[in-house]
């Protein structure tokens, strides 16, 4: 008995890898069974979305342990395992949201616990507006809302308030003109050691992480892919959330500097029940950087109701 509960433990926690279709190309996916819902696809899921430099790896720390329900981690069209051919030219919120939904559906799941870092905050926030039915909690991590859109719009304008996603976003811009050329220097520059030091403004504390960690979101970058997601972003009608009525909780990092504190402040007064948590000593990539803090946080969200107007620093 003890060996097959041994074994069906192990299960629970591998990863499947699924590839579906999608309007914007097809989709790598990594499903991680859970204990309590097994068989037909059909109960609740955890979906996590990642952001434009990212790709499902971003969760890694998260997913210690046997999970209560299946997790779902999606590598969006245009990165990670999903790159081959992506129809970034057709990419928008709506048709990312459309993809993601289309893979659940495939999946056969039909009720959705949406955690997303980053511009996979900002889909995750967009799709329980757009499938209330199905969305039950959204958790957003650094998710890149009102001040990136504006950046984006005008990022004459962004480099006073968000001069790191504008110098991000010009350099990317340039990099995708290159085509082919320029996500191989991106590559060569993720492997080189002046990689931390141009990371270092992501994260509280830089020499702390590990070197994996710095090189894995050098392979994540996808120049054509940001400057479409970015494309995105500044065309939305950011209202649009006023609709959600599921739970939700939005972090920041202390010195987060893609997400400022009136993000969270302007995501209030758009979702007025959301519960907003800035997490001291950290930057843009919680997940790396304080992953125990976002897995408490996760399991306050998803054990009870979140009352509105709580605010926590």
């Amino acid at each position: 008995m003890r060996v097959q509960q041994e074994a069906t433990a192990a299960e629970a926690t591998m990863l499947w890898r699924h590839v579906l279709p999608t309007e914007l190309g097809p989709c790598t996916v990594h499903v991680q069974s859970g204990l309590k819902q097994r068989g037909p696809a059909s109960a609740t899921a955890d979906v996590y979305l990642h952001g434009a430099a990212g790709s499902w790896t971003t969760f890694q720390p998260l997913l210690a342990g046997v999970p209560d329900r299946a997790r779902v981690l999606i590598d969006l069209p245009g990165w990670g395992g999903s790159t081959e051919n992506a129809r970034m030219e057709h990419f928008s919120i709506d048709a990312a949201g459309r993809a993601v939904a289309g893979i659940l559906d495939s999946l056969g799941y039909r009720r959705w616990n949406l955690v997303g870092h980053s511009m996979g905050g900002f889909l995750a926030l967009h799709i329980a507006a757009a499938w209330p039915e199905q969305v039950v909690s959204v958790a957003a991590i650094s998710a890149t809302t009102f001040g990136v859109s504006e950046a984006a719009r005008n990022p004459l304008r962004g480099l006073v308030r968000l001069p790191a996603f504008v110098g991000m976003l010009l350099l990317m811009r340039t990099l995708a003109a290159l085509g082919p050329a320029g996500s191989a220097l991106v590559r060569a520059t993720g492997r080189a050691p002046v990689m931390r030091p141009l990371m270092s403004p992501f994260f509280a504390a830089p020499a702390a992480i590990p070197a994996g960690v710095v090189r894995g979101l050098g392979d994540d970058a996808r120049p054509a892919s940001f400057s479409a997601a970015a494309r995105a972003a500044a065309h939305y009608d950011l209202n649009r959330w006023r609709s959600i009525r599921c739970p939700v909780l939005a972090t920041r990092g202390d010195v987060d500097v893609f997400t400022p504190q009136s993000d969270l402040h302007r995501l209030g007064e758009v979702v007025p029940h959301a519960q907003l948590v800035t997490i001291p000593r950290c930057g843009h990539f919680a997940t790396f950087e304080r992953p125990l803090q976002v897995m408490r946080l996760l399991d306050g969200l998803w054990g009870r109701r979140i009352q509105p107007a709580q605010r926590s620093q």
